[in-house]
């Protein structure tokens, strides 16, 4: 799956409507196959989006867990500890 979609079930704060936004449309672009879609596809691209947001909004009210919420800094810390392991030369 694409590297850009992040986890956003158990944050604290808990997810934005921007945050679910942007990764429905970086998931419809990977299984679109566009980037940015031709103005004979926009509506049914858009309308992907929307849909694929409407149905994460859901799935991430409706999930429960037990584990403490994650903290967004730390977790962006580790993120970037990792990209610096992998990436150091």
């Amino acid at each position: 799956m694409c590297r850009n979609i992040r986890p956003l079930h158990n944050f604290d704060p808990p997810a934005t409507t921007e945050e679910v936004r942007s990764a429905a449309l970086q998931y419809v672009r990977k299984i679109s196959g566009y980037n940015k879609p031709s103005q004979v596809n926009r509506e049914a691209f858009e309308r992907a989006v929307d849909e694929v947001a409407h149905a994460s909004m859901h799935l991430l009210e409706a999930l429960q867990t037990s584990a403490p919420p994650k903290d967004r800094e730390i977790e962006a810390a580790k993120a970037r500890a990792r990209s610096a392991a992998r990436y150091a030369a």
